[in-house]
């Protein structure tokens, strides 16, 4: 773990540890296999199944389906994110954790965990794929969030 680059990148997340960055750096040996994050998430069993027809999109449960280890490690972090994220003051406080937060007023207790666990999943392949270091800091660039901040 000590000797590689990419597992002491991934260590810098809030919610991946060594073990989860092992195994993630195991698990997706080749980033060039998804075409971004989102399909790494759904590859890992972090989103919700679809059940569409007659363009009616039908969402149910989460698909669970992929390599449940990571799956695992990922929502036992993205509890330690949410504890970080509550003990932090709010002004103290990174994007990625008022996001949680946000969320943590609105959504129950697990979908909650799922849902940090897919943004760390996504977050993983963007470090992976790209090869750049973790920036708390990073979604204020994104245009989404430009977007946002005007309107």
């Amino acid at each position: 773990m000590r000797a590689d680059e990419h597992c002491r990148r991934l260590c810098a997340l809030i919610g991946v540890g060594p073990t989860a960055a092992d195994a993630a750096v195991a698990t997706v040996t080749d980033t060039r296999e998804f075409k971004n994050g989102r399909q790494l998430a759904a590859w890992l069993g972090l989103v919700p199944t679809q059940h569409s027809s007659g363009g009616h999109a039908k969402l149910g449960g989460i698909s669970c389906r992929g390599d449940a280890y990571l799956r695992t490690l990922l929502i036992q972090g993205a509890r330690s994110s949410l504890q970080r994220a509550k003990a932090v003051a709010i002004e103290m406080a990174t994007p990625e954790q008022r996001w949680i937060r946000t969320l943590d007023a609105r959504l129950p207790f697990r979908k909650l965990l799922v849902a940090i666990a897919n943004k760390h999943a996504r977050q993983i392949w963007a470090m992976l794929a790209h090869d750049v270091d973790y920036d708390p800091h990073a979604c204020l660039a994104h245009s989404m969030h430009r977007q946002a901040a005007t309107t």
